[in-house]
């Protein structure tokens, strides 16, 4: 939805079968300041970041899938000033210090991380058996943290994390990657605007096909394909129907390391059932990727996830939208800026945070649970 530039796109006008529908500027406006994104980013925004004084950030660990990626997002965000990483593992190091992501960036340890004068965040972006310990430090430190996904295997030590943020008055950002992105954001705003009625069913489908050196990496952590992927999907269950109040899941494994790569989970709410499902040998799974959320006036069909793509269906017009079946096309929006612009202004105070430490504790155990590591 962005250009290179930083200047905003009108989202396209696209046809269903016989219904036409635009996303207009002032809904698309909307939807994109729910997800954090000014209009003009890259001018009045960055002004106003500048002379507000840029946050001071660092990042420990190299090791995470998103580790560049989320790093990478934060120094373009005119919010933020990096002011380090930490990697203690020096092969790990040697290996990234000279890729883009973390180019020009100074190298630091720990105790010059957190002495860093004026530091107001820390991300964490160790590989998932680490993230917890180092989380743990940071808001030991009093500082607002970044913790990446999933937020490891022991529910007590996270929720201690969360209750020590919450004592400091700091804010905890997790790295689930669809909070800002544009389709879910629509989703959102169409379950609470009440334009789908009571929802009575979600379908999510997040899979992949791994290579052999991918499945090594990931076969310490029991939990698993849902454990992995399926955790993004559940955080968005939970921003729609809140906690289960039962999780079913079906772990099966086609492998010889008996690792679990193909899951389902059915999650039970009042008046609606979700399934979801994450396999990791799926050819081209990430295709397929998809968020459906019915409900009695109409259905939201979110596929591919990324980049964002919608079928809506309407019982009647609901705001810019027409009665019937219609494709909303989104432009392609860079992933996690949406969210690092988010996190900064609700840690200024300009938005409030919507993803309060109920919410991710919610979302963990329900990860837990679904990933067949929770009775």
């Amino acid at each position: 939805m962005m250009k290179e530039n930083g200047n905003l796109e009108s989202p396209s006008t696209r046809v269903w079968g016989s219904e036409k529908t635009e996303l207009s500027r002032r809904s698309f406006h909307r939807v994109m300041m729910g997800a954090g994104l000014a209009v003009g980013l890259g001018t009045s925004s960055a002004r106003a970041a500048a002379g507000a004084g840029r946050l001071k950030i660092g990042q420990i660990g190299t090791k995470h899938a998103h580790a560049g990626g989320q790093l990478a997002a934060v120094r373009s965000c005119a919010y933020f000033e990096v002011v380090g990483v930490v990697e203690p593992d020096e092969a790990q190091r040697l290996k990234v210090k000279d890729h883009p992501d973390y180019a020009g960036l100074p190298w630091l340890t720990e105790e010059q991380l957190f002495n860093t004068p004026g530091l107001q965040a820390v991300a964490v972006e160790t590989d998932v058996a680490g993230l917890l310990d180092a989380a743990e430090k940071v808001v030991k430190a009093g500082l607002h943290l970044h913790l990446d996904k999933p937020a490891g295997e022991s529910l007590p030590q996270f929720q201690r994390i969360l209750e020590t943020a919450t004592q400091h008055k700091k804010l905890v950002k997790m790295g689930y990657m669809f909070r800002c992105n544009p389709a879910f954001q629509l989703m959102i705003q169409a379950v609470r605007e009440g334009w789908l009625g009571r929802v009575f069913a979600i379908h999510a489908e997040m899979s992949k096909l791994l290579s052999d050196g991918e499945r090594q990496g990931l076969v310490q952590y029991k939990g698993g394909s849902m454990f992995e992927l399926g955790c993004h999907l559940i955080d968005s269950v939970v921003r729609v129907l809140g906690k289960p109040e039962a999780v079913m899941p079906h772990v099966r494994k086609t492998r010889s390391d008996n690792w679990p790569d193909n899951m389902l989970a059915v999650l039970d709410y009042k008046e609606a059932t979700v399934s979801l499902r994450s396999s990791m040998v799926e050819v081209d799974g990430g295709s397929r990727r998809q968020f459906v959320v019915c409900g009695e006036y109409g259905t939201v069909e979110i596929r591919p996830l990324e980049p964002a793509g919608m079928i809506l269906t309407l019982d009647r017009p609901r705001g810019p939208y027409k009665k019937g079946r219609q494709e909303v096309k989104f432009e392609k929006a860079p992933r996690y800026l949406a969210d690092w612009v988010d996190f900064a202004k609700a840690i200024r105070g300009e938005v409030k945070w919507e993803f309060t430490a109920e919410h991710d504790l919610i979302v963990q155990e329900t990860v837990l649970r679904a990933a067949g590591l929770m009775e």
